[in-house]
């Protein structure tokens, strides 16, 4: 059964990838986008890396620090700094694409006019700290949401004979 579900999101990523193929933004899209993107991408940048590692190290550290040296845990550290901020950049430079396939170029050079306003400067420093603490909130739940979910699959894939 576990088998059938994930059958089930592989299809419909697959789907998903299709679809997206087909969009393929204009130019002129792309360009606004970019646009968006490089204003979105510095300060967002680092506190999402910030924000990762203070989520993610703790439990690493606790996991490491009674069976590893410091000068190691601090090698550690460094490297897992460095490979959170080359992913968060590496995710940010795909943002271009994803921008233009879910907006109008008047949609995103409107986006542009509003972070060039106080508030979205504001906005642009503020959110990702926001996000930050909305999955700091989230991840403790994320496991019994997703242990509830799953026997909720289960159950109706059971009812309908599907047994594993």
């Amino acid at each position: 059964m576990t088998r059938l579900v994930a059958l089930a999101i592989l299809c419909s990523s697959l789907v998903l990838a299709s679809a997206r193929a087909e969009d393929a933004p204009s130019p002129e899209a792309l360009r606004a986008a970019q646009e968006l993107s490089a204003m979105v991408s510095g300060d967002t940048i680092n506190q999402m890396s910030a924000a990762m590692t203070a989520q993610i190290w703790p439990n690493i550290e606790g996991s490491l620090a009674a069976k590893i040296d410091a000068a190691t845990l601090a090698e550690l550290r460094a490297e897992f700094e460095k490979a959170v901020a080359v992913f968060a950049n590496e995710t940010m430079q795909m943002s271009p694409a994803v921008y233009a396939r879910n907006f109008t170029v008047q949609e995103l050079h409107d986006i542009v006019a509003f972070y060039r306003t106080p508030t979205g400067a504001k906005a642009l420093h503020t959110m990702p700290k926001v996000m930050s603490e909305v999955m700091a909130q989230m991840g403790p739940r994320v496991q019994a949401f997703q242990q509830d979910l799953n026997a909720k699959m289960v159950a109706i894939l059971e009812k309908h004979g599907y047994k594993n």
